[in-house]
């Protein structure tokens, strides 16, 4: 395989991303593939984690395009780490463009693969996007309401307090107040479970600089953001990787709205948040995803219905 640097336009910036091409020979059916069209959670940037689940999706012959949000990583957009839902399902919807137009590429089989935040977006876009084939959504963020009541009262409350400050700021042209995205229990930080900074720090290669922080304007919209009430409009086969024993995206009610998805399939992991990110929860959890994209859109697509990731 081979990865390479890519950019794609997406609003009024650009999208940084890194574009994974298979490199053996043409497959049986033509030289168009399937692509998958990845992307982070609550503040991630490609290089946390992702790369492990691309190499293993393009061992297997298909195309992956992993991309930054904007303001993050090295996505364009200023100020530095903002995080705007819409503008990051306007990034989701670009990136699906892009995809569509890369060479090699089968238009009919997009696959989109979102995990935490990101697991949350891809639900959504995938009811906004009836074309796409098939959909993997891991250890997803699905309701707001959940995971605030999961943040002890003391935290919620600083947090909250720093989000109208930042709010009221911007009303006048401040620079962002910023907030930590992870911390350890008790901290000013949106997560602050006791495995939080010790999942996330084991994502980050060494010698790499993360910021860890965002504009804590977003604490106000975590709230109101129901991601899992479009699950219902999800048409297409979808995975949902569900960590039973998830601290920060709470599990009960992602298994409630991925049971409205027509065709949804379900896998329970006896896991933490971010443990399917490595060991032996990882090579459970890819598999398990490998064998859901073989049967739904297969590499070699024969016909059709195969094409659309419709098959049986």
């Amino acid at each position: 395989m081979t990865r390479t640097d890519h950019r794609f336009p997406s609003g009024d910036g650009q999208c940084a991303a890194w574009l994974y091409t298979p490199t053996d020979e043409p497959h049986q059916g033509g030289s168009s593939r399937p692509i998958i069209v990845m992307g982070h959670g609550l503040g991630g940037i490609k290089e946390m984690g992702l790369d492990a689940f691309a190499r293993r999706f393009t061992a297997m012959g298909y195309l992956c395009l992993v991309f930054d949000y904007r303001h993050f990583g090295e996505s364009t957009g200023e100020p530095r780490q903002l995080l705007d839902i819409e503008m990051q399902l306007s990034d989701w919807d670009a990136a699906i463009a892009r995809a569509r137009t890369l060479d090699t590429v089968d238009p009919a089989r997009i696959v989109l693969w979102g995990t935490s935040f990101g697991g949350g977006h891809v639900i959504v876009t995938a009811a906004r996007n009836p074309d796409v084939a098939a959909v993997i959504t891991q250890c997803p963020f699905t309701d707001g309401l959940a995971a605030a009541r999961a943040i002890p009262l003391p935290v919620a409350a600083k947090v909250t307090g720093r989000a109208v400050r930042d709010a009221v700021g911007a009303k006048f042209g401040r620079p962002p107040v910023m907030i930590d995205t992870y911390g350890p229990p008790g901290s000013t930080a949106l997560m602050t479970s006791p495995d939080s900074a010790a999942g996330i720090t084991a994502l980050i290669p060494p010698g790499l600089d993360v910021r860890r922080d965002v504009a804590a304007r977003f604490g106000l919209d975590i709230v109101r953001h129901f991601p899992g009430r479009s699950a219902s409009k999800v048409k297409c086969p979808i995975f949902y990787a569900i960590c039973e024993r998830d601290s920060v995206a709470p599990p009960i009610p992602t298994q409630r709205y991925a049971a409205r998805s027509s065709r949804a399939e379900i896998k329970l992991y006896d896991a933490g948040h971010f443990d399917i990110y490595v060991g032996a929860d990882f090579e459970r959890n890819i598999a398990d995803q490998l064998d859901f994209l073989g049967r739904h859109v297969p590499v070699t697509a024969t016909n059709d219905t195969d094409m659309k990731g419709t098959r049986a």
